[in-house]
């Protein structure tokens, strides 16, 4: 067991508290990380505002990059000095889900999760928790073998990071949810960090016409750099707008908000047989109502994506590819790297419009 530097979160609409934490051993198919880079993303605020609820205390953060310290004892493919990014969904590889390719929803996961004793521990053995059994907001954790994945050396980990949760998580969802076909039409409702990367995989698809929503126009600036073709302020009727542009509604919708406003959007901007994916999370206990009578006649469709719908070993790798070939573009997306002890900080700077990215360093 080590100790180490943790922002913890201990009351809802409280800044992360900085603490001394006890770290355990790895189990043997763990390893134990040494955080270097940590994205701040909407999702640890849907939990620090109390919008989807945790136990607490709980360290947040989860889209991470770090080097591996030390390995278990049945640990085989990774070892300490490599450089690795999550992959936040680890599967069993057993269940009917993971067999036929999506492990997203793996059926064991409660399960996979287990431990004998708490990986995080205050100085007086209580136990913390880790949102999505990572805790990224800590110079150190542990994380299973499968739920990491080695990175080239060309590529930093303060862009590393976002590969393990908005990048997989938008493009995966134009591809391996929507499966957007090349010269299909898309729109993007959000153009935050996962409205950015479905932006990129829409471009990467060969989209036709790519038009970026979002209310904030240094989004919408920045989102015609990541392949936008068109922009529309979301303050305006968006479905009218997006058919004097393109004179019809799109073949293929995203909501990277989480609001039953912006899913409503989403839906409202289809043609017939149009397909609208969500990918923001919604706080608890949000609804949607649909337009049954013009699905059914117009054979729309609805989907969800978590996490990209992928697999995050396969999905992550290619994307580090496309990285190095200066297709996809990450380095972009990092508004701005800040100490660890200021995340505070950056999480009320996300409420600009003009922040994509903001990336924690925890090696200082």
């Amino acid at each position: 067991m080590i100790t180490t530097e943790a922002a913890l979160l201990t009351a809802v609409n409280e800044p992360l508290v900085f603490t001394e934490i006890q770290v355990d051993d790895p189990e043997p198919n763990e390893v134990r990380l040494a955080v270097s880079n940590v994205g701040l993303c909407h999702s640890d605020l849907h939990y620090m505002t109390g919008t989807v609820g945790t136990g607490l205390p709980v360290v947040v953060g989860h889209e991470v990059a770090g080097v591996i310290e030390s390995v278990g004892s049945a640990v085989t493919t990774l070892r300490p000095g490599d450089r690795v990014v999550g992959a936040l969904t680890p599967s069993c590889g057993l269940c009917r889900n993971c067999q036929v390719g999506h492990s997203t929803q793996c059926q064991r996961l409660t399960q996979i999760r287990q431990r004998p004793r708490p990986a995080f521990q205050l100085p007086g053995g209580q136990g913390v928790e880790r949102l999505g059994d990572i805790g990224a907001f800590s110079r150190h954790t542990l994380m299973r073998e499968n739920a990491l994945v080695k990175v080239p050396d060309e590529v930093g980990l303060h862009v590393g990071c976002l590969l393990s949760c908005c990048v997989i998580t938008g493009i995966g969802a134009v591809f391996r949810a929507a499966q957007v076909r090349p010269g299909a039409t898309v729109a993007v409702i959000g153009c935050g960090g996962v409205g950015s990367a479905i932006i990129q995989g829409a471009r990467l698809a060969g989209a036709s016409a790519i038009v970026a929503v979002d209310l904030d126009e240094a989004r919408l600036a920045a989102a015609r750099t990541y392949g936008a073709t068109q922009v529309v302020n979301g303050a305006a009727d968006v479905a009218t707008e997006i058919q004097k542009l393109l004179g019809d509604g799109v073949d293929y919708s995203f909501e990277a908000v989480g609001s039953a406003r912006t899913a409503a959007t989403a839906l409202a901007v289809l043609r017939a047989t149009g397909t609208a994916c969500m990918v923001g999370i919604a706080p608890d206990g949000t609804d949607l109502t649909l337009p049954a009578w013009n699905f059914f006649f117009s054979e729309k469709r609805l989907i969800g994506s978590y996490m990209g719908s992928g697999q995050a070993h396969e999905d992550i790798t290619q994307f580090a590819r496309l990285y190095l070939q200066g297709r996809l573009l990450l380095d972009e997306m990092v508004s701005d790297v800040i100490p660890f002890r200021e995340v505070n900080k950056g999480f009320e700077a996300m409420k600009s419009g003009e922040v994509t990215r903001i990336v924690a360093d925890l090696t200082v």
